[in-house]
């Protein structure tokens, strides 16, 4: 199974970073046989700028999509920047194909300053994933300044990742029945009256 983890942090080191591998390796001790690849989207902004003017991307960035359009999850984090996701972090899923995540079992994830911005994981990134039609795992994980090395962080850490785990198990690992057959009107009548 491959799982591919979206950093929007900026700085070197980073808090955003920090977070996104530790998730990774809570995730690959939850599930066997996990390949991790990370895209750092610091290292893509001039290209995703570029995609936008040009509306093609350049060959890091075509490699970034195509990572997530082939994932079988997805773990994305970003810093909290006015109280909503970064702007490089909203840019890079607007360049995305808007097919690449449907039905992609995806963590949300987001680290602040403060406790106070907690609730950009509920009020923004769990929004766009679900207009992305992404299945997202019901614990996000957020992260202030306060919580790295404090109570708590870690326990959260292992339930989301348990959560994608079993997501991306359950959805790569069974196989889908085909739907029904649609039967036409006419023929459920016929049958209705036969019986």
């Amino acid at each position: 199974m491959k799982l591919v983890v979206v950093s929007a942090g900026l700085s070197v080191p980073s808090s955003t970073r920090l977070l996104a591998d530790r998730l990774a390796a809570a995730v690959g001790r939850q599930a066997a046989g996990v390949e991790v690849e990370v895209v750092e989207l610091r290292d893509l902004a001039v290209e995703i700028a570029h995609n936008f003017t040009n509306g093609f991307p350049e060959r890091r960035l075509a490699a970034a999509l195509e990572a997530v359009t082939e994932a079988d999850g997805v773990i994305a984090v970003t810093p909290v920047f006015t109280a909503s996701y970064s702007g490089l972090f909203k840019s890079f899923f607007d360049v995305l194909d808007r097919e690449a995540l449907v039905g992609k079992p995806v963590l949300i994830a987001a680290t602040g300053g403060t406790a106070r911005h907690s609730l950009v994981l509920e009020h923004a990134l769990r929004p766009m994933f679900a207009y992305l039609r992404a299945v997202v795992a019901p614990t996000g994980v957020y992260a202030a300044s306060e919580d790295w090395g404090a109570e708590g962080l870690e326990a959260r850490i292992e339930r989301a990742a348990g959560e994608l785990a079993a997501l991306m198990t359950g959805l790569t690992g069974t196989k889908r029945e085909a739907p029904p057959a649609v039967v036409p009107f006419e023929e459920q009548l016929a049958r209705l009256a036969a019986s």
